[in-house]
């Protein structure tokens, strides 16, 4: 098994299963324990760096299995701070990731999915195909690298992870889950699921399993209408999701977690703008217990949308203020280097000279 590509990741494999490989060879489970903690608590790359294994066990995991580390590819800083990475995987493909830093938090902004597959018109990555669902250990390396950014940067750790990248995690259920579990355990990255949040364009059968699976993290729903004609547009998936039905998801989400809930709203200059909009994500909010962060739209080249004007955000957000909502008004980071939220894609330039 010298071929990189017929090694097992190894990084796939559970503490129960590592066990069991390690007592097939007539090595003491424990050794199992001590491998898991430099890949999950050590963010170890390399069998060479296990110290306190034997050379020649280290030479046996070699033989056998791979580490399928990402790897930056490229790095941008924007003028606000913000740095965005292209990040390459073990396949070559590329993905994104960005830190955004502010007064109060270091924030990692991760990738789910090579590309993604819901065509929301308003978004760069909606316009690329979805190669395939990344890994646990793919989404994990990337909270690892950017922190690791962030400590060398500015010299604060990460405070919070949005799974906000490229891709809809909750069609990457399980890996989501993984990495998560992989990120908030104590023989993982030890974070409190309190500073996670899954942003989801919205898909009902899979905000009931977190509601079932009774998850710790935040949910965000990236709503931006509510309105079914209207969402239809501008985000295809709600065809088969609509409003009624992402109601009733979320209130039983609620139900089985007591988790409020976060709506994504996008104000776009004569789509979702006036007043009667406000009225219907008001009606949509009173639901269960949320709050809404009306998002700056960052403008693509692939779509005509623009901002709305700064009055008509302020009637709005007023409006919803007036109703009890908690409101907040979110402005871009990372817009002058494409890092800013919709805007990631990976281009032609980024991809030439890739090679594995």
């Amino acid at each position: 098994m010298n071929n990189k590509k017929d090694k097992i990741d190894i990084r796939s494999l559970s503490l129960e299963a590592l066990q069991q490989h390690f007592i097939g060879i007539d090595e003491k489970s424990f050794r199992a324990k001590q491998v898991y903690e430099w890949l999950w608590e050590k963010s170890c790359i390399s069998f060479d760096e296990m110290s306190n294994i034997s050379k020649e066990l280290r030479t046996k995991l070699g033989e056998k299995f791979v580490i399928n580390n990402v790897k930056i590819n490229t790095s941008q800083i924007s003028a606000d701070k913000t740095i965005k990475n292209s990040f390459i995987l073990h396949d070559t493909h590329l993905i994104e990731g960005v830190l955004i830093p502010t007064t109060d938090r270091m924030t990692a902004c991760v990738s789910s999915q090579v590309g993604c597959s819901l065509t929301c018109k308003f978004c760069a990555t909606g316009y690329m195909d979805r190669k395939r669902n990344l890994n646990p250990d793919e989404i994990y390396d990337q909270v690892v690298l950017i922190d690791k950014q962030a400590r060398e940067n500015y010299g604060i750790p990460l405070s919070n992870i949005v799974y906000m990248g490229m891709g809809e995690p909750l069609l990457n259920y399980a890996n989501v889950m993984k990495s998560i579990e992989r990120i908030t355990a104590e023989d993982g990255l030890n974070m409190s699921p309190k500073r996670i949040t899954v942003s989801t364009a919205g898909i009902a059968k899979m905000i009931r399993k977190l509601g079932d699976d009774q998850v710790k993290f935040n949910l965000a729903l990236s709503l931006h209408a509510a309105n079914d004609e209207k969402r239809n547009t501008i985000m295809p998936i709600n065809e088969q999701n609509s409003l009624k039905a992402l109601a009733e998801a979320l209130k039983y989400y609620y139900a089985k977690t007591k988790n409020a809930v976060t709506y994504e709203y996008i104000i776009f200059d004569g789509v979702n703008d006036n007043i009667q909009d406000a009225i219907e994500l008001a009606r949509f909010c009173k639901h269960l217990p949320c709050k809404v962060n009306i998002i700056e739209y960052n403008p693509i080249s692939m779509a005509s949308f623009i901002n709305a004007g700064e009055d008509k955000v302020e009637a709005f957000a007023d409006y919803l203020r007036s109703q009890g909502i908690n409101t907040n008004l979110r402005r871009s980071r990372g817009k002058d280097i494409d890092a800013a939220c919709g805007q990631l894609a990976i281009n032609e330039k980024e991809k030439e000279g890739v090679t594995e």
